[in-house]
């Protein structure tokens, strides 16, 4: 063995391509290092401006950020492949071989990646919507490629997949400004409906937060079997759905009560026959 060509074989080497692999590292380095910190600066001049700008989503504004940074960082990796004499033909032969393989395995995935595309088009709800879809409810906290994030009212966080998702029915609750509160009392058939009715009417009038266009409406909605039942349908701001539902049940039951209105309730009435 000659160890003098051994020697200058390596000798070359560390002043060619073994010089360059310490460089391409710091290069690597350096390089991701600017873009997160280039993307985060992006991120927070142009979050405000999105959020004064309701024409542009966030949502979809997020996501191709995303995408352009893992490009960048792609680009990069293949141009030090580049820098150190690789055939970067041979690799991108190879990540589309990898590509094609992890296709077949992850065949759900993808049919996920596609459902968030979608659903980043046709845009059925944002962030901070409140959704039920899927069997669940709560409020949109981000919407990823793959899986959409949602936050329950008891602070549980659910991820749905994008697949399921785009193809389920969405109700969103909160893409309007205003929603309709249908709240049903009932009374007993032996208590006047007309002044129940008005009962209701004054407690809706002493409501703040009840939209007075459109005007609330009071009507009776059921004879029931031991009750007359009488639906008030009020508008609200869509924020103030909750506090007007709740608000409305606890005062008009006070008023009831002063009013000396009765609410009635199941009751079986026994009768013995003594032979």
């Amino acid at each position: 063995m000659d160890l003098e060509k051994i020697w200058e074989n390596v000798r070359t080497w560390l002043l060619t391509t073994g010089i360059k692999l310490p460089i391409a590292l710091i290069l690597l380095v350096v390089s991701f290092r600017i873009i997160k910190v280039v993307g985060k600066k992006i991120e927070a001049k142009e979050s405000k401006r999105l959020e004064a700008n309701k024409r542009i989503d966030k949502t979809l504004y997020r996501t191709v950020g995303n995408v352009i940074t893992v490009g960048l960082k792609i680009l990069i990796v293949v141009a030090l492949f580049g820098y150190l004499g690789l055939d970067t033909g041979g690799i991108t032969a190879l990540i589309t071989s990898l590509g094609v393989g992890v296709g077949f395995a992850v065949n759900g995935t993808l049919s996920n990646l596609a459902g968030g595309v979608l659903l980043l088009i046709t845009h059925p709800f944002r962030d901070d919507d409140y959704i039920s879809a899927c069997g669940y409810e709560g409020t949109v906290t981000d919407i990823l490629i793959c899986n959409t994030k949602i936050r329950t009212n008891d602070n549980k966080i659910i991820y749905l997949p994008n697949g399921k998702l785009s193809t389920s029915e969405i109700v969103n609750y909160t893409e309007r400004p205003t929603r309709r509160v249908d709240v049903t009392f009932s009374i007993a058939y032996s208590d006047d409906f007309e002044r129940a009715k008005s009962v209701i009417q004054l407690v809706l009038a002493d409501m703040p937060l009840v939209l007075k266009d459109p005007v609330p409406n009071v009507r009776v909605s059921a004879h029931s079997a031991s009750s007359i039942d009488l639906t008030a349908m009020v508008w609200c701001k869509t924020e103030d759905y909750w506090s007007v539902r709740f608000d409305l049940l606890e005062k008009v039951k006070l008023a009831f009560d002063k009013e000396n209105i009765s609410i009635p309730f199941d009751q079986l009435d026994v009768h013995l026959k003594n032979d």
